[in-house]
């Protein structure tokens, strides 16, 4: 062996080729393959004989490429043989990385068999060849093409069924320290690859991760893809100022690439319970572990039924956690300085809707689950006598709400997005709209309004599920009707088997012995009155419209327009006529509802004021010289022992008189000359004058009336333990609102009249005499049966009237205003019916009478309220003002303060965001403070 030896290492030294070339030739492979065991062994010269048979074997000749494979087939065991000193292994594993690139493409595969076959029976025992492997790989990925089988794979194939093969195989004998080594490298290689290669990747290591390492593994995935998305949003914020040449990855193949690691994942996660247990215990320490992909990933878990309370539960108590840890940071200027940035679950999971579009089918279930779930578990809950204090006007404000909110934003955004789910998410909406009788849906109606909004026409697909719902209007709340009918309203205008539908079961229902089912009509009746608009009516500028243009653009193609609403809103008021001779509640639904439908429809004013004229005659008495003028005994009924209110006058008289003004102004503005007067106007003027001559005998002979006239002296008994006692009641509450709508209309048509102004103060001492009479009785009984009735004073006039009262210092006016100044009892009354009205904002978000509905216009109410209130409180001393303490109530500063204080209040839970606005009103440069 030793003669072998050394005329190799002679003859490369000469660098003598083609005699190395020669005598390499005549020696068998058995003698090559001894020669370099032998100086191996002795660690002497064997650096020197593999290159000199490197020198003399050509790859371009057979002979010569067989010889190179040779070399490394006996040298690559023999390393791993552990005989060999460590250095010569390692120098004989370095001098065949050098020339690797050498081989020919069979000789290449070969080799790849070769370590794959070793590595599988567990012969690479010490694994210093191992660093050969790679370059191996890679040599193999640059060959065109291979054979395999009966047909031929390009390297970079035939590389990946090497690696597939390898990391099939689950019998691999490694130790928990080479595993670990084995994962780190294998995840250390994913930013190196070409991202269509990442999935096989993901798939075999989470083969790889049933022998351990099963956090590793989920950690890595996960942590690659939280990357990507990074980088991926980083260059969307930058896009202007990158060149295209710059972009990593396309955005939809990311996607598409994540949605399949995904599958892989859940996959095994099916099979291998202890990868589960590891990949949610993952989460539950902290939310800030998780990104849009682990958010996918865990709603594509949820499917798994034994998961599915697990991981929503998880998802729940991140996003509690989350938005409270927000809302500490934003009331805290430290904790945004330690904090600044703020890892949001929410956006995550709004993130993950936005990337479920690119096919991800397995994950957009999971969202229809997360937002019922999460709508479900924070919505409204019922309060006292079910009631709650949050209604759909309520701003998210307090993390359950926003949590809430949340649910309704992933429903809506995945409606838009996704087709197969739009029916289910519907279908789910509108039968929690049915079921939940006993619970606020306020936030479903919310929800469902805005699935309207943004896409009727892809909801007139399901129009069929919206028809089944009208079949239960009759039994559901009244709220929810009201919620549910005036979110439809955009669909009516478009679907003619919609609105016929609807007013099929709206008729059936005004006959329904139930007395829900009948206001139930009567609000349908009423809404589609307010939004079929009949030709000649206003402009949409002059009245506030429940529904924005950008809603029902599609009304313009449609057969429906305006000249063809005007037999239909006939008929419609011609079946609410019908409602004038029900129930009480029934009747009032219709007084307060009319003249938001004057407003938007002033060509039926015709029909409503005739309407109103003809009701209000059955209780007028036109003998002017008879007291009282208005007939008491026919509004109320009797049902054996029990009484109860048939016609609530006041509210009628309110209607009335609110309808009168506004068409009158109206007409006014529009026409200031007076120079129109065709048969309309002429018809106008006659309802017109007959009205106002009836309010002006009212007015004159109710001044007159005593309470005697009404039976309602200091001797009427007002037990609520009697039928006597509860008619003297009921009777004094109509009185008493009239006095109230009396002195508004004289109020509105007064210009400043200190006549008229007189008058106010002569019905008010009315008012106030029964008032006291009535808190007197109440006050008797061992628990008071007595509550003040709501005012029926506008927020309009209660608006201007504590400006008048206080703030206005027109010389002119100065003489009549000094009418009602001068009455403290007036003033006080005044300002109670402020707080009232705004406490009955506060916890309803809406009040009794004109605009009480329209946000708006109630906000600025309130901003001309505060204004007043301040100055009159910081400017009018409290040592000045009569009688508080003696009397035991509150003094007007006191009520100014308690009216500020509700304001406030209110605007905090109804308008969050008009606050600075509201502040800004207040006139803080002229406020004086004590």
């Amino acid at each position: 062996m030793k003669a072998e030896m050394d005329k190799i290492v002679s003859l490369s030294d000469e660098e003598n080729i083609p005699e190395l070339q020669k005598y390499l030739s005549t020696l068998t492979d058995d003698q090559l393959t001894n020669t370099i065991t032998n100086s191996a062994l002795k660690g002497k010269k064997v650096g020197t004989i593999i290159k000199g048979i490197f020198k003399g074997s050509p790859p371009s000749s057979t002979a010569g490429a067989n010889r190179r494979l040779l070399l490394y087939q006996h040298c690559i065991p023999l390393c791993e043989s552990g005989d060999l000193q460590t250095e010569v292994a390692a120098d004989i594993i370095g001098l065949l990385m050098l020339e690797t690139h050498t081989l020919s493409g069979p000789s290449l595969a070969t080799l790849g068999s070769l370590f794959v076959d070793a590595i599988k029976v567990g012969k690479m025992s010490s694994g210093k060849s191992l660093e050969l492997f790679p370059t191996v790989l890679t040599a193999l990925a640059a060959c065109e093409a291979l054979s395999y089988g009966k047909g031929e794979l390009s390297g970079e194939e035939y590389k990946k069924q090497l690696i597939n093969s390898l990391c099939s195989s689950r019998d691999v004998p490694l130790s928990s320290e080479e595993l670990q080594f084995v994962v780190e490298k294998v995840l250390r290689m994913f930013n190196k690859l070409d991202l269509q290669e990442i999935p096989p990747l993901v798939y075999q290591l989470l083969l790889l991760s049933a022998k351990g390492c099963k956090k590793q593994v989920l950690d890595g995935i996960v942590g690659y893809f939280k990357e990507q998305d990074a980088r991926q949003e980083e260059e969307q914020k930058h896009g202007d100022s990158l060149d295209l040449e710059v972009q990593s990855i396309p955005q939809d193949q990311l996607r598409h690439v994540e949605g399949t690691a995904i599958l892989h994942i859940v996959f095994a996660i099916r099979l291998d319970h202890e990868l589960a247990r590891e990949f949610l215990k993952g989460f539950k320490t902290s939310y800030a572990d998780l990104c849009p992909f682990s958010v996918a990933l865990l709603l594509s878990v949820a499917r798994i039924q034994r998961y599915e309370e697990q991981v929503f539960e998880l998802l729940k108590g991140a996003i509690i956690k989350s938005f409270k840890d927000e809302q500490l940071q934003q009331g805290s200027k430290l904790l945004q300085d330690l904090l600044p940035g703020h890892c949001s679950v929410a956006q995550m999971i709004l993130d993950t809707v936005q990337n479920s579009v690119f096919g991800w089918d397995h994950v957009t279930q999971g969202l229809v689950q997360l937002g019922f779930f999460l709508m479900d578990a924070f919505g409204p809950k019922p309060g006292p006598f079910g009631k709650t204090t949050e209604g759909s006007l309520a701003v998210a404000r307090t993390p359950t709400q926003q949590a809430c909110k949340l649910g309704g934003q992933v429903l809506l955004q995945g409606f838009k997005m996704h087709e197969p789910i739009r029916g289910e998410i519907l279908e789910q909406v509108l039968n929690r709209l049915v079921t939940k009788t006993a619970s606020p849906v306020s936030h479903f109606l919310d929800l469902f309004s805005d699935i309207v909004v943004s896409a009727p026409m892809i909801l007139l697909e399901s129009s069929s599920k919206v028809t089944e719902t009208f079949d239960h209007l009759s039994y559901l709340p009244l709220a929810t009707v009201q919620g549910l009918l005036k979110a439809v309203q955009p669909l009516l205008k478009v679907s003619m088997s919609l609105k016929d539908a609807l007013i099929l079961v709206l008729r059936k229902a005004m006959f329904s012995s139930q007395l829900d089912g009948r206001k139930s009509a009567v609000t349908g009746f009423l809404l589609l009155l307010k939004n079929f608009k009949v030709l000649g009516s206003l402009a949409s500028s002059q009245c506030s419209q429940a529904i924005s243009s950008s809603q029902i653009q599609v009304d313009v193609h449609s057969r429906y327009n305006s000249a063809a609403n005007e037999a239909f809103c006939l008929e419609i008021l011609s079946s609410l006529r019908r409602c004038l001779s029900q129930q009480a509640d029934v009747r009032l639904m219709l007084y307060e509802g009319f003249f938001d439908v004057l407003r938007r429809n002033s060509q039926l004013a015709s029909s409503i004021m005739q309407t109103l004229l003809s009701q209000l005659k059955r209780y007028y008495e036109p003998e002017q010289d008879l007291l009282p003028p208005v007939k008491l005994e026919p509004c109320i009924t009797a049902h054996g022992d029990q009484v109860y209110l048939q016609e609530p006058l006041a509210h009628l008289l309110s209607c009335t008189v609110h309808c009168l003004m506004w068409l009158q102004n109206t007409r006014q503005s529009a026409n200031p000359n007076g120079d129109d007067s065709d048969g309309d106007e002429e018809e106008e003027e006659g309802y017109r004058s007959d009205l106002h001559a009836i309010l002006e005998s009212m007015t004159r002979r109710m001044i007159k009336c005593e309470l005697e006239d009404f039976e309602l002296d200091k001797s009427a008994e007002f037990s609520m333990g009697s039928s006597v006692g509860v008619k003297n009641n009921i009777y004094a509450v109509l009185v008493m609102g009239v006095y109230e709508v009396l002195m508004e209309y004289n109020f509105i048509k007064a210009n400043y009249s200190k006549r008229c102004f007189e008058e106010i103060i002569e019905l008010f001492s009315r008012y106030h005499k029964l008032s006291e009479i009535l808190k007197e009785k109440s006050g008797k009984g061992r628990v008071p049966s007595h509550k003040t009735p709501r005012s029926l004073f506008s927020m309009g006039i209660i608006s201007t009237s504590i400006t008048v009262l206080f703030r206005d210092n027109t010389q002119s006016r100065e003489e009549a205003l000094s009418v009602l100044r001068s009455n403290g009892e007036f003033v006080r009354y005044i300002l109670s019916v402020v707080v009232q009205k705004i406490q009955q904002l506060d916890e309803t978000g809406h009040t009794d009478g004109p605009d009480g509905q329209n946000a708006d216009k109630t906000f600025r109410f309130l901003c001309d309220m505060t204004s007043v209130l301040m100055w009159r409180y910081t400017n009018i001393p409290s040592v000045v003002e009569e009688g508080g303490k003696k009397e035991k109530r509150s003094s007007l500063s006191h009520l100014c303060l308690e009216g500020l204080l509700r304001i406030f209040t209110t605007c905090q839970q109804r308008y969050p965001n008009k606050m600075a606005q509201l502040l800004s009103t207040m006139g803080w440069t002229s406020i004086k403070w004590r």
